[in-house]
């Protein structure tokens, strides 16, 4: 199957983690890729956009991404959106009566801005296609079939959406193949994970000193990556 734009991130971050020394997750890599993008394109001339700009003041931030915008210093752009957005926040919750014309309550509109974020929909829409084009190469493409076969782990989150995409998207004959492939690198990864993180518990126990550490000695944040996706500081 020709590589398209649809299909080169998923080869290219399968490849990435099926040849790392640290087991990691693909579908990690790609979050991490639309993350970067998503925060220099807000930042950057899409901050400009009057629809991007209406979008970002109905749906602010959640406190993870402010930071990151934050961290990229560009605080003057920063600073603009965070002008509109506080005139929205300011337009939604205290200018208006006890109750608006729809009964809102002024806690409801903040509750409703607590659990919105700009970069959070962008970043969740372009995974999404990732997961659904992830699918439909694994029943046209045998070689992206062979590559799947090689990866050493999905986080556990991950791993969720792909059998939700492939129950949805696979014949029942494709997904039970597709379930059995996927479900097996999972096992494999987390019954040597499981023996890892035993391990480095027992090297704390003073018989075991002089005992080698094997893989052990990251467990801990392979099994925080593992068991909630993303990727912990080493």
């Amino acid at each position: 199957m020709p590589e398209t734009i649809y299909t080169i991130p998923i080869n290219e971050a399968f490849d990435k983690t099926a040849e790392s020394d640290t087991p990691s997750c693909p579908f990690c890599e790609l979050y991490d890729m639309f993350e970067r993008n998503a925060v220099d394109a807000v930042l950057g001339a899409a901050m400009m956009e009057p629809d991007v700009r209406l979008e970002t003041n109905k749906l602010g931030f959640c406190r993870g991404h402010f930071n990151k915008m934050y961290e990229k210093g560009n605080r003057l752009g920063l600073a603009l959106i965070l002008e509109s957005h506080i005139a929205e926040v300011n337009d939604k919750v205290f200018k208006k009566p006890l109750f608006d014309n729809k009964g809102e309550k002024s806690e409801d509109a903040i509750e409703k801005l607590s659990h919105t974020c700009y970069l959070c929909s962008k970043i969740s829409g372009s995974l999404s296609k990732m997961f659904s084009n992830t699918i439909y190469i694994w029943e046209t493409d045998d070689e992206f079939r062979r590559k799947y076969k090689k990866q050493r782990c999905f986080c556990l989150p991950h791993y969720r959406k792909l059998l939700e995409y492939g129950r949805s998207g696979l014949g029942k004959k494709d997904f039970a193949e597709f379930f059995e492939v996927s479900k097996g690198i999972e096992r494999k990864y987390i019954d040597s994970l499981n023996e890892d993180v035993s391990w480095f518990c027992k090297k704390f126990d003073y018989r075991y000193d002089n005992e080698p550490w094997g893989n052990a000695k990251d467990s801990v944040p392979r099994a925080l990556d593992f068991l909630a996706g993303g990727k912990t500081e080493k």
